[in-house]
C-alpha cells in the first residue's frame, strides 16, 4: 500500500520567529493560534495525524492550512494574512453604497419635506419618495 506524505513545509527563520510571536501574544485570536500551531508543527516534519492529535482537532483542518500556507506563499501577505479566512461568497449587492446613504439621509429627513404627513413615516412608506428621487 502506497503511503502518501503531505507536501513539505520549509519556514525561513523570521516566519517562524513571526508565527510564535502571534502564538504568545495574548489578543490574537485563537482560530489564529491554532492555525500558526499547524504550520509550525507541519515545518517540524510532522504529518496530518500527528498535528491533529497532539492539537486535539481533525486531519482535515491540518491538510487544509498546511495547504492553504503553501499556496499563499509566494503571494505578497503578511503572516497574519496568510491565516486568515478566506472571503466567504455571499448574495450580491443589491444597494450600493451611494443608495444606502441616500436612504439613511431620507429617513432622518423630515416627512415634510418630501409631502408626507408625520403619521404616514416608517420604513414602508419610505419607498415612494425613494422611487421618485431615483436613488432606488
Amino acid at each position: 500500500m502506497v503511503r502518501l506524505t503531505p507536501k513539505t513545509l520549509n519556514l525561513s527563520d523570521g516566519e517562524r520567529e513571526q508565527l510564535q510571536q502571534l502564538i504568545n501574544r495574548h489578543n490574537t485570536p485563537q482560530q489564529i493560534v491554532l492555525r500558526a500551531k499547524i504550520i509550525l508543527m507541519a515545518s517540524d516534519g510532522q504529518n496530518h495525524r500527528q498535528i491533529a492529535r497532539s492539537l486535539d482537532m481533525n486531519r482535515q483542518m491540518a491538510r487544509l492550512w498546511r495547504n492553504r500556507w503553501l499556496e499563499t506563499d509566494p503571494k505578497d501577505l503578511s503572516i497574519f494574512q496568510r491565516l486568515q479566512d478566506q472571503e466567504r461568497i455571499g448574495a450580491p449587492v443589491k444597494f450600493s453604497m451611494e443608495q444606502v446613504i441616500e436612504l439613511f439621509a431620507l429617513a432622518c429627513s423630515p416627512p415634510e419635506d418630501y409631502g408626507r404627513p408625520i403619521m404616514l413615516r416608517g420604513t414602508s412608506k419610505l419607498l415612494t419618495p425613494g422611487v421618485r428621487f431615483a436613488i432606488l
